[in-house]
């Protein structure tokens, strides 16, 4: 969701950049890039070292990130380029939709107000499996919700830790690179989803 069908990573960012100054801090260039893609534990495991702040409270920094993003989410996120497109046409055709994100379920439902809930057969979020990306568990989980074999799927991703999670589950994958370079992870890349239609996403089957 977050870097491949929505440009919402730089709104992670703005979020990220309040939460650390919230702390006291400034998150750096680093930090951030370690950030994109990972669980929401991980993130604030990095930003609390980065800022030099390894004892704060987890529950209480997600919870401060969580309520500023829903503040930035509710304006509504712009589209990434050829997303939208890309997923009308693959719903013309009656091709099943399973949105697989490593953020959680509340955030996700206020996404949805932009990405459309029938647009999705399913939507498994970072809190829905035991283990979210880069495990491979969130996209075994859609394979099994969506009844196919998960080498029958095609996974669009922005992250090496989606790449790596949908790489696990035995997908082929679509890498299309948002903040970081997606090359030599096993993923197709292209630059953008604007080109991309159903019958070059069965090539990669």
């Amino acid at each position: 969701m977050d870097g491949t069908l929505l440009d919402s990573e730089k709104v992670w960012e703005v979020a990220l950049h309040d939460l650390a100054a919230h702390h006291g801090g400034t998150m750096s260039p680093a930090a951030r890039t370690a950030m994109v893609g990972a669980s929401m534990a991980d993130s604030m495991d990095i930003l609390h070292t980065d800022i030099g702040r390894p004892e704060l409270d987890h529950g209480y920094s997600t919870d401060w990130l969580e309520s500023r993003m829903v503040e930035l989410f509710s304006g509504g996120v712009p589209w990434r380029p050829g997303a939208a497109e890309l997923i009308a046409a693959l719903r013309a055709q009656g091709v099943p939709l399973a949105l697989v994100t490593a953020t959680r379920r509340h955030l996700v439902e206020v996404c949805l107000d932009t990405l459309g809930r029938e647009n999705f057969d399913f939507v498994v979020c970072g809190d829905d499996v035991p283990e979210t990306k880069p495990d491979p568990a969130p996209y075994l989980r859609a394979a099994e919700l969506l009844g196919v074999d998960p080498a029958r799927c095609v996974a669009i991703e922005d992250s090496p830790t989606g790449v790596a999670s949908a790489v696990g589950a035995g997908c082929a994958v679509l890498a299309v690179p948002c903040e970081v370079p997606l090359d030599g992870l096993g993923a197709t890349v292209v630059d953008s989803l604007v080109n991309v239609d159903p019958a070059f996403l069965r090539t990669l089957l």
